[in-house]
């Protein structure tokens, strides 16, 4: 029976998306969080699993540029948003995901987002800040869905890769972490599962 932990290596792909004050994970706020755990089923094909997220508290002396705050529409004011600081919000996000990779038999996650390496820089830089030892990504490698689209699609921004993949999408929702991380998870099973109907990938028969 194939599993998670050969197909991948040995890692866990989990899907993160952040959003930010800007482009700069050393000196602008990490916003917004979320994550979905990636499974496996019996025969191989890649699902949706957990997903978690949380709002972050932006961190003291950190810059915010109002634009970014134009384009995710993220309120920092808004009385439902329940903010946690770095710390704990980055502790809600790894505690599952460190969970399964214990049951998963996995030796660390693997950071899969649209443009990946902006997220990881983002997860990395605040796990720094913030303390935090037992940081279950991978220091540098990812799997980025914009390569991953233009393989499979020829498209590399999200929205594009989403519609060629005939995966619903509702661009007014667009630019929250939490429905950006659901709608790049369902991306990457698609192209991962496709490749396993084609042929394109075939496991190792031990």
């Amino acid at each position: 029976m194939p599993t998670i932990k050969d197909r991948f290596r040995g890692f866990l792909p989990v899907v993160v998306d952040v959003e930010t004050g800007g482009f700069n994970n050393q000196t602008d706020a990490l916003l917004e969080i979320a994550a979905v755990i990636i499974e496996m089923e019996e025969d191989g094909t890649l699902k949706k699993g957990e997903t978690i997220n949380a709002y972050v508290t932006p961190f003291e002396g950190s810059n915010i540029d109002p634009k970014a705050l134009e384009i995710t529409g993220i309120d920092l004011n808004h009385p439902l948003r329940q903010s946690l600081d770095e710390n704990a919000a980055l502790g809600k996000i790894f505690t599952p995901i460190r969970k399964a990779i214990k049951a998963t038999n996995c030796t660390r996650a693997i950071l899969v987002g649209h443009n990946a390496h902006f997220d990881l820089g983002f997860v990395h830089a605040a796990a720094d800040r913030a303390g935090i030892k037992r940081n279950p990504f991978h220091p540098f490698s990812c799997f980025d869905t914009a390569t991953l689209s233009a393989l499979a699609y020829g498209q590399t921004v999200l929205a594009r890769g989403i519609d060629a993949a005939g995966i619903e999408w509702a661009s007014d929702q667009a630019h929250s972490a939490l429905y950006d991380t659901e709608k790049t998870a369902e991306l990457f099973c698609k192209i991962f599962n496709q490749a396993k109907d084609t042929g394109m990938y075939t496991p190792k028969i031990k």
